[in-house]
């Protein structure tokens, strides 16, 4: 284990990533969406974990790669200091959301993107005769393409762990990267799951959005308690 990580740091960073509003609205349109396509409870539940599946090993592929670069290139030391700052800012951002939602900058996705989004989907929509397995197809395409837009509203924690761990071997960073991971898809596993058994999108999107300013303000509180605890042990006497 990486000096000044443990294993509950990856596991709550994980969990407070997880819960960011950007991720389950973005899912919660989809699962509305995957109804509508497959027409069938079997075959939206397997389009969510094959969804979950691709955002699961996009977001890993990335982690991954990012870590190799750091570390085959020896900036890790400055992969740390970015890391830390980036996360006390990006807490103060997402405490800021917490008390004047969406006002002036926030942390989500690039601009224009939720509406390439619904665009996309509708032409996947238009090609629901089609073979079902190119729906999956398009489907994964799509998942790679929500992981990529919405890194600037998610990303901040991923970053954080990837800081910490580059102070290690590569090697030992794979394992914890696999289990940050898990731990990130579990709530999209839970949404398609309340889906499965019958609670609409509508209901869920209601309880998103009578939320999203406690989960900003948790992933915040957060990030700024691990940002000063990185600073602090790079020198603790800071």
């Amino acid at each position: 284990m990486p000096e000044g990580l443990t294993l509950g740091i990856v596991i709550t960073a994980a969990l407070i990533d997880s819960i960011n509003p950007c991720v389950l609205g973005v899912l919660i349109f989809l699962i509305a969406f995957m109804i509508r396509v497959f027409k069938s409870g079997k075959m939206m539940i397997l389009g969510g974990l094959f969804y979950s599946a691709v955002v699961y090993g996009t977001y890993l592929v990335l982690g991954l790669g990012i870590l190799k670069a750091t570390l085959s290139v020896g900036i890790a030391s400055t992969v740390y200091w970015i890391a830390a700052i980036i996360a006390i800012v990006a807490g103060l951002i997402e405490i800021k959301d917490y008390f004047w939602y969406g006002k002036g900058f926030s942390l989500q996705m690039f601009p224009g993107a939720s509406q390439r989004i619904k665009a996309y989907t509708q032409k996947i929509e238009t090609m629901e005769k089609r073979n079902p397995a190119l729906l999956f197809l398009m489907l994964g395409v799509l998942g790679i393409f929500v992981v990529m837009v919405e890194l600037p509203c998610t990303g901040a924690p991923y970053l954080v762990i990837l800081g910490l761990l580059s102070k290690g071997a590569f090697a030992t960073a794979v394992p914890l990267l696999l289990l940050y991971n898990f731990i990130f898809i579990i709530p999209l596993l839970v949404v398609i799951g309340l889906s499965y058994f019958g609670t609409s999108s509508e209901k869920l999107e209601s309880w998103r959005k009578d939320n999203r300013g406690l989960m900003r303000l948790g992933v915040g509180l957060f990030l700024i308690v691990l940002g000063f605890y990185m600073l602090y042990s790079l020198n603790p006497i800071f």
